[in-house]
C-alpha cells in the first residue's frame, strides 16, 4: 500500500533523557506553541454545559481527508473533533449562529484530559478550545 523507504541509519545517536530538573529550568523562559486550525462541518447543534460559574458550549466538528490509491480508488476518512467554547462572547455566537451541518472554521488550542466512565474505567479525552470561530453561510 505504501512505498518502502530506504533510511540510512548511520547517523542515529541514542541518548538517555536529561534529568527532569533540566526541563523545569528551561521551560520557564522557553516559548511554545499549541495552535489548531480546523475547517469542517458541525456534527451536532451546540449545547451549553458546565456550571453557572464555569459555563462551556460544546459541539462536534467533522474534518475529512481524501486518499487516492495507486489503482485509482479513492477513500475518505472522517475525523471527529470535540470543540469547547469558554469565552463569553464566543459562547453566545456558537449558541446563536452555529447549526448542525454548517461549515465552520475554528482556531484554538488542543487540551487533553481524563474522565471515568460509569464502571470507573479511565478514558483519555482530547478537545479543541476555540479562541475564534468563523461561521460560513448555509446554502
Amino acid at each position: 500500500m505504501f512505498p518502502e523507504l530506504d533510511i540510512e541509519r548511520t547517523n542515529i545517536v541514542h541518548q538517555s533523557a536529561p534529568p527532569s530538573s533540566y526541563f523545569e529550568k528551561r521551560n520557564a523562559s522557553e516559548k511554545t506553541i499549541n495552535s489548531v486550525t480546523l475547517l469542517g462541518r458541525v456534527g451536532s447543534n451546540p449545547l451549553k454545559r458546565g456550571s453557572v460559574e464555569h459555563p462551556v458550549v460544546t459541539f462536534s466538528l467533522a474534518t475529512n481527508s481524501n486518499y487516492t490509491y495507486a489503482n485509482g480508488d479513492v477513500s475518505q476518512k472522517t475525523e471527529w473533533h470535540r470543540i469547547c467554547v469558554f469565552k463569553p462572547y464566543l459562547r453566545d455566537t456558537a449558541l446563536n449562529y452555529v447549526t448542525k451541518g454548517q461549515r465552520v472554521l475554528v482556531q484554538g488550542r488542543i487540551i487533553y484530559g481524563e474522565t471515568k466512565d460509569t464502571e470507573g474505567v479511565s478514558r483519555h479525552t482530547s478537545s479543541i478550545v476555540a479562541d475564534d470561530l468563523i461561521c460560513f453561510k448555509n446554502n
